[in-house]
């Protein structure tokens, strides 16, 4: 781990050079594996690595040196997603949000093309709340959470304090929090709880950052000072709600914190996550009681450090929706055939999206085929969702599709399983308003509110959706034996569909064909055989007198 010391301020300015990165606790990657390097280096990678190419920090701060050296343009960096615009736009050329946007006092709220509220009809939170539960939501917030942030870069670090300033704001704004849920008193996680998760070296690696200015463990996850206690409270706050809910003081939590954790494993924070809170919120559901806990992880990258964890133990249930395109999207682990290790085979579920661009339909076809089936199946006593909102659409990284409309959708599917006792922890997501209008929808499922509309069963994905879908349910037929019949009447469904769909286009291609020729005016018809016909007849006339003459 690279560190600076608090005092070696002239340290502060220099960029962070990838030879220092921290080698005991990181040895299981190779040097570059991580979410921003892998777009500033792209260049030196083969095809075969892994490549996140979403956001180039690099690129854009070489530019950005190029222009203020001239003091030809100044540049500003867009609120809602940390990209790089010129002085002489008004709206973020990326994600079109107002150079001056008011999404962190208003979040989704606010309007994204000038200042002020946006109108109702352009927010993406279509819900009614057709029905309504009597019982508590709770959530973890701290303040002190927003002191971790990288020092000494020109460029904003897409995982910023901002993300949990939005989503606050929104939620505030829509009057749920404060006003239909509940605060949970801060808490930092002891050493001993965190032992239960994590090597002592990673937890002693974590802590020790609270001495310098700034520290990297990997090139984009880094620390400051304040770094450690961020991360503790954010573990304190999982645990917390998840003995809460299970021990019936709420019905369901959400926790709005921040370092995120799912890339966290045993032995090496990375993925700018410190510690795993969704693994530490599941031993602690089990502390009180619960005997198996389902993990969903909807954030586009794999929690790679959360399936590291439990992937022996079949008392955790870990299924993961990720990109994956082949293993070259970060990190580049969750292949369909990642199903656990000896007692927790067939306990590790994988559904990798082979390409960008999967949404709401692609998510809910894979809930209906295969997390509900399997996770009804394993009947959980408690419910965790690590809920990265960064295949949302327009986020930077993620490069998807998904809607709040879909991630409410799902939040509700899952809802009758263990009793409805569910933690929904905040992992990645990095366009605010695509995350906060996100966070919004889910909490309002959280508090009772049903999404306007319900999901039909003859749900259409992408043929690359169907196909992870079909990769999955073959694989996963090893260890719950049910999907077998599954799989076959989806392929029968499928293969049906495609003929009738063929029959369909050869059909209207005769029809089409047949107006084309209906068209042509008589005249012309008449006009053009009798043009051909007196050639014809010329031409045989020739013929016969060239013969006669010889």
């Amino acid at each position: 781990m690279s560190m600076i010391d608090e005092d070696s301020h002239s340290e502060e300015e220099k960029e962070y050079s990838p030879q220092k990165r921290q080698s005991k606790d990181c040895d299981g990657l190779a040097g570059s594996d991580t979410l921003m390097e892998l777009a500033e280096m792209e260049e030196n990678y083969d095809d075969e690595e892994y490549v996140d190419s979403d956001w180039e920090p690099s690129t854009e701060n070489s530019n950005e040196n190029e222009e203020d050296s001239d003091g030809s343009s100044a540049l500003w960096f867009c609120t809602n997603c940390t990209m790089k615009n010129s002085d002489d736009l008004s709206h973020c050329k990326s994600c079109k949000e107002y150079k001056n946007s008011g999404i962190l006092k208003h979040g989704c709220f606010a309007s994204q093309f000038q200042q002020g509220f946006a109108n109702s009809s352009d927010l993406d939170v279509t819900m009614e709340c057709t029905e309504h539960r009597n019982y508590s939501t709770v959530i973890g917030f701290d303040d002190r959470m927003l002191l971790h942030y990288e020092i000494g870069k020109s460029h904003p670090h897409v995982e910023r304090p901002d993300r949990i300033l939005a989503i606050s704001a929104s939620l505030s704004f829509a009057g749920i929090f404060p006003g239909k849920c509940f605060l949970i008193p801060p808490r930092e996680i002891s050493e001993e709880e965190l032992n239960l998760v994590h090597a002592k070296d990673n937890i002693e690696a974590v802590k020790s950052t609270k001495h310098f200015l700034h520290s990297y463990f990997t090139p984009d996850t880094y620390t400051n000072k304040y770094s450690a206690c961020a991360a503790r409270l954010a573990a304190g706050f999982c645990s917390d709600l998840a003995i809460s809910i299970m021990t019936g003081k709420a019905r369901n939590g959400f926790s709005l914190v921040r370092p995120p954790g799912h890339h966290a494993g045993i032995k090496k924070a990375m993925g700018f996550c410190l510690h795993n809170n969704a693994a530490i919120a599941a031993i602690a559901a089990q502390s009180v009681g619960a005997k198996k806990i389902l993990i969903v992880d909807w954030d586009v990258h794999h929690g790679n450090g959360t399936q590291e964890i439990f992937e022996e133990n079949k008392s955790v249930l870990y299924i993961s929706l990720h990109r994956h395109d082949d293993g070259i999207f970060y990190p580049g682990t969750g292949a369909a055939d990642e199903v656990g290790i000896l007692e927790g085979k067939g306990y590790s579920v994988n559904v990798p999206w082979k390409t960008g661009g999967v949404g709401d339909n692609d998510y809910i076809f894979a809930f209906q085929n295969i997390i509900l089936p399997i996770a009804s199946k394993f009947a959980p006593d408690f419910t965790i969702v690590s809920a990265g909102f960064d295949a949302a659409r327009g986020d930077p990284l993620g490069c998807c599709d998904v809607t709040p409309a879909g991630y409410a959708q799902m939040t509700h599917m899952l809802c009758d399983l263990s009793q409805g006792k569910m933690l929904v922890i905040l992992e990645g997501g990095y366009n605010l308003r695509s995350i906060s209008s996100s966070a919004v929808a889910v909490v309002k499922v959280l508090l009772g509110e049903i999404p306007r509309k319900k999901p039909s069963d003859d749900i259409n994905p992408t043929f690359k959706g169907y196909q992870t879908v079909m990769e999955v349910l073959k694989i996963q037929s090893r260890f719950w034996p049910f999907l077998t019949a599954k799989y076959d009447q989806i392929q029968l469904k499928w293969a049906s569909a495609i003929y009738q769909k063929k029959s369909e286009k050869l059909v209207k291609k005769k029809l089409h064909t047949c107006r084309r020729r209906s068209l042509i005016p008589l005249w012309w018809k008449w006009r053009s055989i009798g043009i051909i016909y007196r050639r014809a007849k010329v031409k045989s006339r020739s013929k016969k007198v060239h013969i006669s003459f010889f």
